[in-house]
Protein backbone atom coordinates (compact mmCIF):
# COMPACT_ATOMS: atom_id res chain seq x y z
CA UNK A 1 0.00 0.00 0.00
CA UNK A 2 1.58 3.43 -0.80
CA UNK A 3 2.24 5.55 2.02
CA UNK A 4 -0.12 8.69 1.85
CA UNK A 5 1.82 11.77 1.88
CA UNK A 6 2.01 14.10 4.95
CA UNK A 7 -0.39 16.95 4.84
CA UNK A 8 1.63 19.79 6.09
CA UNK A 9 4.67 18.76 3.41
CA UNK A 10 4.06 20.51 0.29
CA UNK A 11 4.98 19.90 -3.42
CA UNK A 12 8.51 20.74 -3.20
CA UNK A 13 9.35 18.40 -0.03
CA UNK A 14 8.84 21.06 2.21
CA UNK A 15 8.02 19.99 6.01
CA UNK A 16 5.87 22.34 7.98
CA UNK A 17 6.67 22.39 11.61
CA UNK A 18 6.22 26.24 12.18
CA UNK A 19 2.68 27.51 12.98
CA UNK A 20 2.09 31.65 13.42
CA UNK A 21 -1.07 32.44 14.62
CA UNK A 22 -2.27 36.05 14.00
CA UNK A 23 -5.11 36.29 17.78
CA UNK A 24 -5.89 40.04 16.44
CA UNK A 25 -6.23 42.85 13.63
CA UNK A 26 -6.21 45.40 16.10
CA UNK A 27 -3.00 47.56 17.25
CA UNK A 28 -1.90 50.24 19.41
CA UNK A 29 0.28 51.70 17.25
CA UNK A 30 0.16 52.94 13.61
CA UNK A 31 3.13 51.79 12.19
CA UNK A 32 3.44 52.74 8.59
CA UNK A 33 5.22 49.66 6.95
CA UNK A 34 2.36 47.71 9.03
CA UNK A 35 -0.53 49.60 8.24
CA UNK A 36 -1.83 51.91 5.79
CA UNK A 37 -1.89 55.58 6.78
CA UNK A 38 -6.22 55.79 6.58
CA UNK A 39 -6.17 52.09 8.56
CA UNK A 40 -7.85 48.57 7.75
CA UNK A 41 -11.40 47.35 7.11
CA UNK A 42 -11.32 45.41 10.19
CA UNK A 43 -12.79 41.60 10.34
CA UNK A 44 -16.33 42.08 12.26
CA UNK A 45 -15.62 40.16 15.80
CA UNK A 46 -18.35 37.14 15.37
CA UNK A 47 -15.78 36.44 11.89
CA UNK A 48 -12.71 36.05 14.18
CA UNK A 49 -11.43 33.12 15.61
CA UNK A 50 -11.99 32.60 19.31
CA UNK A 51 -9.79 31.01 21.75
CA UNK A 52 -11.52 27.59 21.46
CA UNK A 53 -11.43 27.73 18.27
CA UNK A 54 -7.28 28.81 17.80
CA UNK A 55 -6.81 25.77 19.76
CA UNK A 56 -8.38 23.28 17.92
CA UNK A 57 -6.72 24.53 15.05
CA UNK A 58 -3.35 24.89 16.57
CA UNK A 59 -3.84 21.01 17.74
CA UNK A 60 -4.90 19.57 14.49
CA UNK A 61 -1.52 21.01 13.26
CA UNK A 62 0.50 20.05 15.89
CA UNK A 63 -1.01 16.52 16.10
CA UNK A 64 0.18 16.81 12.35
CA UNK A 65 3.85 17.89 13.15
CA UNK A 66 4.21 21.40 14.29
CA UNK A 67 6.23 21.87 16.80
CA UNK A 68 6.64 25.61 17.34
CA UNK A 69 3.94 28.31 17.03
CA UNK A 70 4.49 32.14 17.37
CA UNK A 71 1.44 34.20 18.58
CA UNK A 72 1.37 37.72 16.17
CA UNK A 73 -1.03 40.38 15.79
CA UNK A 74 -2.18 43.42 15.37
CA UNK A 75 -0.85 43.61 19.23
CA UNK A 76 -1.47 39.90 20.89
CA UNK A 77 -1.50 41.54 24.04
CA UNK A 78 -4.14 43.35 23.91
CA UNK A 79 -6.57 40.56 22.98
CA UNK A 80 -8.60 40.53 26.30
CA UNK A 81 -8.37 36.68 26.38
CA UNK A 82 -4.95 36.16 25.63
CA UNK A 83 -4.14 34.21 29.23
CA UNK A 84 -6.45 31.56 28.62
CA UNK A 85 -5.05 31.28 25.33
CA UNK A 86 -1.62 31.08 26.16
CA UNK A 87 -2.83 28.75 28.84
CA UNK A 88 -4.45 26.38 26.31
CA UNK A 89 -1.79 26.34 23.93
CA UNK A 90 0.77 26.04 26.08
CA UNK A 91 -0.95 22.87 26.93
CA UNK A 92 0.32 21.27 23.63
CA UNK A 93 4.34 20.01 23.22
CA UNK A 94 5.28 22.90 20.92
CA UNK A 95 7.75 25.97 21.46
CA UNK A 96 5.48 28.95 22.39
CA UNK A 97 6.57 32.27 21.80
CA UNK A 98 5.08 35.63 20.58
CA UNK A 99 6.29 38.43 18.80
CA UNK A 100 5.09 41.98 20.64
CA UNK A 101 5.75 45.83 20.30
CA UNK A 102 5.95 45.74 24.03
CA UNK A 103 3.80 48.57 25.03
CA UNK A 104 1.56 47.16 27.79
CA UNK A 105 4.34 44.01 27.68
CA UNK A 106 5.57 44.81 31.64
CA UNK A 107 1.81 43.17 33.01
CA UNK A 108 2.47 39.30 31.36
CA UNK A 109 5.71 39.16 32.62
CA UNK A 110 3.78 36.52 35.13
CA UNK A 111 1.48 35.04 32.85
CA UNK A 112 4.25 34.43 30.08
CA UNK A 113 6.28 32.14 32.98
CA UNK A 114 3.54 30.70 34.06
CA UNK A 115 2.81 29.16 30.38
CA UNK A 116 6.37 28.20 30.05
CA UNK A 117 7.03 31.52 27.37
CA UNK A 118 10.53 32.30 27.01
CA UNK A 119 10.72 33.78 23.53
CA UNK A 120 9.99 37.18 22.55
CA UNK A 121 9.97 39.41 19.69
CA UNK A 122 9.73 42.79 19.79
CA UNK A 123 9.45 45.34 17.01
CA UNK A 124 11.70 48.44 17.34
CA UNK A 125 12.54 50.68 13.82
CA UNK A 126 14.21 53.12 15.72
CA UNK A 127 16.24 54.26 18.46
CA UNK A 128 15.41 57.97 18.65
CA UNK A 129 11.75 59.08 20.68
CA UNK A 130 10.75 61.28 17.90
CA UNK A 131 11.67 58.57 14.59
CA UNK A 132 9.67 55.85 16.68
CA UNK A 133 6.87 58.35 17.12
CA UNK A 134 6.74 59.31 13.23
CA UNK A 135 6.82 55.74 11.73
CA UNK A 136 4.35 54.26 14.88
CA UNK A 137 2.82 57.47 14.91
CA UNK A 138 2.49 57.19 18.94
CA UNK A 139 4.90 58.58 21.52
CA UNK A 140 5.40 55.61 23.52
CA UNK A 141 9.61 55.09 22.77
CA UNK A 142 10.40 55.48 26.63
CA UNK A 143 7.97 52.73 27.43
CA UNK A 144 8.86 50.38 24.99
CA UNK A 145 12.85 50.65 25.42
CA UNK A 146 11.72 50.15 29.36
CA UNK A 147 10.11 47.18 28.58
CA UNK A 148 12.38 45.49 26.48
CA UNK A 149 14.98 45.90 29.32
CA UNK A 150 12.79 44.45 32.15
CA UNK A 151 12.47 41.26 29.96
CA UNK A 152 16.51 40.98 29.31
CA UNK A 153 16.15 41.78 33.52
CA UNK A 154 13.55 39.04 33.93
CA UNK A 155 15.53 36.63 32.04
CA UNK A 156 13.49 36.18 28.61
CA UNK A 157 15.22 35.44 25.39
CA UNK A 158 15.04 38.89 23.68
CA UNK A 159 14.99 39.58 19.53
CA UNK A 160 14.45 43.16 18.44
CA UNK A 161 13.30 43.34 14.65
CA UNK A 162 13.82 46.76 13.06
CA UNK A 163 12.19 46.91 9.12
CA UNK A 164 15.02 48.80 7.73
CA UNK A 165 13.87 52.30 5.62
CA UNK A 166 16.85 54.05 3.58
CA UNK A 167 16.64 57.75 4.66
CA UNK A 168 14.89 56.98 7.75
CA UNK A 169 16.48 54.52 9.94
CA UNK A 170 19.74 52.94 8.14
CA UNK A 171 21.88 55.30 9.71
CA UNK A 172 21.17 53.37 13.02
CA UNK A 173 23.01 50.07 12.43
CA UNK A 174 25.35 50.55 14.07
CA UNK A 175 23.75 52.08 17.12
CA UNK A 176 21.72 48.75 17.17
CA UNK A 177 24.41 46.67 17.03
CA UNK A 178 26.29 48.26 19.25
CA UNK A 179 23.59 47.87 22.19
CA UNK A 180 24.41 44.40 22.33
CA UNK A 181 27.62 44.78 23.80
CA UNK A 182 26.15 44.75 27.01
CA UNK A 183 22.61 43.32 25.94
CA UNK A 184 22.58 39.40 25.95
CA UNK A 185 19.59 40.16 22.85
CA UNK A 186 19.61 39.16 19.43
CA UNK A 187 18.98 42.39 16.71
CA UNK A 188 17.27 41.43 13.81
CA UNK A 189 17.31 43.39 10.56
CA UNK A 190 14.75 43.01 8.09
CA UNK A 191 14.21 44.23 4.70
CA UNK A 192 11.29 46.24 4.18
CA UNK A 193 8.74 44.36 2.27
CA UNK A 194 5.63 44.92 -0.23
CA UNK A 195 1.88 44.74 1.45
CA UNK A 196 -1.08 46.37 0.36
CA UNK A 197 -1.12 50.68 1.34
CA UNK A 198 2.38 50.54 2.57
CA UNK A 199 4.09 52.47 -0.25
CA UNK A 200 6.73 50.01 -0.79
CA UNK A 201 9.37 50.39 -3.66
CA UNK A 202 12.98 49.08 -4.22
CA UNK A 203 14.37 52.10 -3.21
CA UNK A 204 13.37 52.43 0.23
CA UNK A 205 14.79 48.87 1.04
CA UNK A 206 18.04 48.98 2.81
CA UNK A 207 19.72 44.99 1.42
CA UNK A 208 21.53 42.55 3.11
CA UNK A 209 24.45 43.57 0.92
CA UNK A 210 23.92 47.66 2.39
CA UNK A 211 23.38 46.53 5.72
CA UNK A 212 26.94 44.42 5.53
CA UNK A 213 28.89 47.29 3.98
CA UNK A 214 27.67 49.36 6.55
CA UNK A 215 29.18 47.17 9.64
CA UNK A 216 32.45 46.59 8.13
CA UNK A 217 32.96 50.20 7.70
CA UNK A 218 32.79 50.19 11.60
CA UNK A 219 34.21 46.85 12.48
CA UNK A 220 37.01 45.18 11.19
CA UNK A 221 36.45 41.13 9.46
CA UNK A 222 38.19 39.43 12.61
CA UNK A 223 35.53 41.50 14.82
CA UNK A 224 32.71 40.26 12.96
CA UNK A 225 32.08 36.66 13.61
CA UNK A 226 29.87 34.84 11.46
CA UNK A 227 27.46 32.36 13.24
CA UNK A 228 25.78 29.20 12.66
CA UNK A 229 22.01 29.47 11.51
CA UNK A 230 19.78 27.14 13.29
CA UNK A 231 17.93 24.61 10.46
CA UNK A 232 15.23 26.38 8.64
CA UNK A 233 16.45 29.67 9.85
CA UNK A 234 15.45 33.05 7.99
CA UNK A 235 18.09 35.20 9.43
CA UNK A 236 21.97 35.27 8.55
CA UNK A 237 23.74 35.59 12.14
CA UNK A 238 26.67 37.54 13.13
CA UNK A 239 27.89 38.82 16.78
CA UNK A 240 30.92 41.02 17.06
CA UNK A 241 33.85 39.76 18.89
CA UNK A 242 33.13 40.19 22.47
CA UNK A 243 29.71 41.56 22.76
CA UNK A 244 26.95 39.67 24.87
CA UNK A 245 24.51 39.81 22.27
CA UNK A 246 24.48 39.28 18.03
CA UNK A 247 22.69 40.48 15.16
CA UNK A 248 21.11 39.21 11.86
CA UNK A 249 19.31 39.99 8.46
CA UNK A 250 16.18 38.93 7.55
CA UNK A 251 16.86 39.15 3.48
CA UNK A 252 13.46 37.96 2.01
CA UNK A 253 13.34 40.28 -0.65
CA UNK A 254 17.37 40.25 -2.09
CA UNK A 255 18.22 36.99 -0.73
CA UNK A 256 14.51 34.62 -0.08
CA UNK A 257 15.46 31.64 2.17
CA UNK A 258 12.02 29.83 0.27
CA UNK A 259 13.75 27.10 -0.08
CA UNK A 260 14.04 25.75 3.64
CA UNK A 261 10.31 27.46 4.67
CA UNK A 262 8.96 25.64 7.37
CA UNK A 263 6.18 28.43 8.41
CA UNK A 264 2.46 28.76 7.71
CA UNK A 265 0.06 31.72 8.82
CA UNK A 266 -3.16 31.83 10.02
CA UNK A 267 -4.87 34.88 10.22
CA UNK A 268 -7.13 36.06 13.00
CA UNK A 269 -10.07 35.18 11.00
CA UNK A 270 -9.02 31.54 10.64
CA UNK A 271 -7.61 31.95 7.04
CA UNK A 272 -4.92 29.73 6.44
CA UNK A 273 -1.67 31.86 4.25
CA UNK A 274 0.77 29.23 2.73
CA UNK A 275 3.12 31.81 2.32
CA UNK A 276 4.01 35.33 3.78
CA UNK A 277 3.77 36.71 0.09
CA UNK A 278 1.38 35.12 -1.40
CA UNK A 279 -2.36 36.51 -1.65
CA UNK A 280 -4.00 33.07 -1.77
CA UNK A 281 -5.83 32.36 1.22
CA UNK A 282 -7.37 29.12 2.43
CA UNK A 283 -11.02 29.52 5.08
CA UNK A 284 -10.31 26.92 8.03
CA UNK A 285 -12.44 28.73 9.86
CA UNK A 286 -16.00 27.90 8.39
CA UNK A 287 -15.50 24.18 8.13
CA UNK A 288 -14.42 23.94 11.88
CA UNK A 289 -17.82 25.97 12.51
CA UNK A 290 -19.37 23.35 10.35
CA UNK A 291 -18.54 20.41 12.02
CA UNK A 292 -16.21 19.38 8.74
CA UNK A 293 -12.90 18.11 9.30
CA UNK A 294 -10.58 21.28 8.53
CA UNK A 295 -7.20 18.56 7.34
CA UNK A 296 -8.64 18.04 3.57
CA UNK A 297 -8.15 22.33 3.17
CA UNK A 298 -4.87 22.46 4.97
CA UNK A 299 -3.91 19.39 2.83
CA UNK A 300 -4.99 21.18 -0.28
CA UNK A 301 -2.94 24.84 0.53
CA UNK A 302 -0.04 23.43 1.37
CA UNK A 303 0.56 21.10 -1.73
CA UNK A 304 -0.37 24.51 -3.55
CA UNK A 305 2.31 26.58 -1.85
CA UNK A 306 4.82 28.17 -4.77
CA UNK A 307 8.44 27.19 -4.56
CA UNK A 308 9.29 31.09 -4.36
CA UNK A 309 7.81 33.70 -2.40
CA UNK A 310 4.18 33.44 -3.61
CA UNK A 311 5.17 33.06 -7.08
CA UNK A 312 7.09 36.59 -7.32
CA UNK A 313 10.38 34.52 -7.79
CA UNK A 314 12.24 37.74 -9.40
CA UNK A 315 12.62 41.09 -8.32
CA UNK A 316 10.89 42.50 -11.29
CA UNK A 317 7.51 40.56 -10.73
CA UNK A 318 8.01 41.61 -6.68
CA UNK A 319 8.34 45.05 -7.94
CA UNK A 320 4.49 44.57 -10.17
CA UNK A 321 1.81 46.51 -8.12
CA UNK A 322 -0.86 44.31 -9.15
CA UNK A 323 1.01 41.26 -8.23
CA UNK A 324 1.90 42.57 -4.33
CA UNK A 325 -1.03 44.72 -3.99
CA UNK A 326 -3.14 41.93 -3.95
CA UNK A 327 -1.72 40.73 -0.52
CA UNK A 328 -3.46 42.02 2.49
CA UNK A 329 -2.01 44.70 4.95
CA UNK A 330 0.71 43.50 7.42
CA UNK A 331 -1.17 44.05 9.95
CA UNK A 332 -4.35 41.56 8.76
CA UNK A 333 -2.12 38.70 8.28
CA UNK A 334 -0.39 38.82 11.75
CA UNK A 335 3.98 39.78 11.64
Amino acid sequence: MKKSKPILQDGFGREHTYLRISLIERCNLRCSYCMPEEGVQLTPRSHLMTYEEIYTIAKTFVDHGVTKIRLTGGEPLIRKDIPVILEKLASLPVELSITSNAVIIDRFIDTFRANGLHNINVSLDSLHRDKFKEITRRDNFQKVYDNILLLVDEGFNVKLNAVLMKGFNDNEIIDFIRLTKELPISIRFIEFMPFDGNKWNMEKMVSYKEVMEKVREAFSEKEIIRLKDAPNDTSKNYTIEGYKGSFAVISSVTNPFCDSCNRLRLTANGQLKNCLFSASESDLLTNLRAGKSIEPVIKKAVEAKLKIRGGMDTLEKLQEPKLHGQNRSMITIGG
